[in-house]
């Protein structure tokens, strides 16, 4: 078993998330679209599709919603184009911050995320700059209450699952990348529902900002940058304070 989880700490959507339920479904059908476009619409024969649709489903997208989704991207003639780009910099006081887009317009989308690292007391880096500080896992976040501890720990290093966190009111399955579809697969079959799923950059150390404006500053660049359309995730390596 690993040590304290970094789950909250590397996404700080969850509790945000609910009053933004509107564009966060906006954001995972682009990502269906996406998926449909380079593989087709059948999850069975596309790998990316199947994760897009795991995601939604553990966003409480509804499933018709869903459905709609793969229909227009399947039948759509539209020029539009959505391609992945990533862009990698620095909060404040060295927090790395990875930002991951879908955008049809990398003109608008590069000078949006560069002035929000600009306003508040970050820089946009080069590929490459901060990426080594993190590994790429797969990451599926369980409601304690579902399941009893020691029984799915082992059920899901059984399903393949490289560590189990324990939380309070929460499980944190970790996979290896290329056995995250696998891995959430079994757990599926076998019952489980996820509260979060993703694959996702986990930090090798924490950043704690000292200075309370640059706390500040280091919220509201997350919340800009999870604002805009075009940004899917936002990671980063900042230790957040425990909210009391």
């Amino acid at each position: 078993m690993a040590g304290h989880s970094k789950w909250k700490t590397i996404k700080n959507k969850k509790g945000k998330e609910d009053a933004k339920r509107g564009k966060i479904f906006t954001k995972l059908s682009r990502m269906i679209t996406v998926a449909v476009r380079e593989g087709g619409a059948d999850p069975s024969y596309n790998a990316a599709l199947q994760a897009a649709i795991e995601k939604a489903k553990a966003e409480n997208m509804p499933n018709d919603n869903i459905d709609r989704a793969i229909k227009k991207a399947a039948g759509e003639s539209s020029d539009t184009q959505f391609e992945e780009v990533w862009y990698e910099g620095y909060g404040p006081e060295g927090v790395a911050v990875i930002v991951q887009c879908l955008t049809d317009n990398r003109n608008r989308t590069a000078p949006d995320v560069r002035h929000a690292f600009d306003k508040y007391g970050g820089n946009l880096g080069q590929t490459g700059s901060v990426t080594f500080l993190f590994e790429r896992k797969g990451v599926l976040v369980v409601d304690a209450e579902e399941k009893d501890e020691e029984e799915f720990m082992m059920e899901a290093i059984e399903a393949g699952a490289e560590d189990v966190l324990i939380e309070e009111g929460y499980f944190e399955v970790r996979t290896a990348v290329e056995d995250f579809h696998s891995v959430t697969q079994v757990l599926q079959e076998g019952g489980t529902s996820f509260a979060q799923l993703d694959l996702s950059f986990i930090p090798h150390n924490l950043v704690e900002i000292k200075e309370e404006k640059n706390r500040q500053n280091m919220e509201k660049l997350i919340d800009v940058l999870e604002e805009n359309d075009d940004v899917q995730e936002v990671y980063h390596n900042w230790l957040e304070p425990t909210e009391e």
